[in-house]
């Protein structure tokens, strides 16, 4: 048997095996950033948070939410991307802040759909429009906004611009809520609604700051 299809083969079964980690085993997809593999941890439905383990890749419960507040739309990371050094020194250059770093987090997503999604822990394909500029503490947190790839009322949008003001308010409100705690502080805030143009250059930089943080992962896996 030729060693490529013995490769095949073993391929195949420890992809029935183990579960591909959805930050560093999915691909973010040849047209990135223009067109994005996402992978979605909430959905509109969901009353308490959930968040993708770093270690073994599975899906947790992170925490309770302290209001009755819900995504309001899907939300999840861009796999293959880090907030590092790029994304922490591209926001001290757009706001003025100094001290500001990456949250040390795959780049958040928020993915616009009128279909209903009945739970998380999913792939799409979506396309960035724009997003917010925003930091918690001393960190960098932008939250990429997009839409489902071919969805029939988002997917024509082009630009945030697009998008109806009250969604763009609910969204704002939940970002600024939803890592209240009970008997904690922190101190959150969005600088700045930024459009399409923008928020691909987030992208790159923060798929910059992921090579530069795993370089050697991408040639230990080309090993296997």
């Amino acid at each position: 048997m030729a060693k490529s299809a013995l490769m095949d083969q073993i391929g195949r079964l420890m992809g029935l095996r183990y579960k591909s980690h959805p930050w560093h085993g999915i691909d973010i997809g040849r047209e990135a950033p223009e067109i994005l593999t996402c992978f979605i941890e909430m959905v509109p439905t969901d009353t308490v948070k959930y968040e993708v383990d770093k270690v073994s890749g599975y899906l947790k419960l992170d925490r309770p939410q302290k209001f009755s507040n819900f995504a309001p739309a899907l939300y999840g990371f861009i796999p293959q991307t880090y907030c590092g050094t790029e994304v922490g020194k591209h926001c001290c250059e757009k706001t003025g802040y100094s001290n500001i770093d990456g949250d040390g987090d795959p780049l958040d997503i928020c993915v616009l759909t009128e279909s209903e999604i009945p739970h998380g822990d999913i792939l799409c394909r979506a396309i960035p429009i724009g997003g917010f500029r925003m930091i918690d503490g001393n960190k960098a947190d932008d939250k990429i906004i997009a839409v489902l790839k071919d969805d029939i009322i988002y997917g024509s949008f082009t630009d945030i611009t697009q998008v109806p003001e009250q969604a763009i308010i609910r969204l704002k409100h939940y970002f600024l809520t939803y890592k209240d705690l009970p008997g904690m502080e922190r101190s959150v805030e969005i600088t700045e609604t930024y459009n399409r143009v923008e928020a691909l250059e987030i992208i790159k930089h923060s798929m910059n700051d992921y090579v530069d943080r795993y370089e050697g992962l991408a040639s230990a896996l080309q090993h296997f």
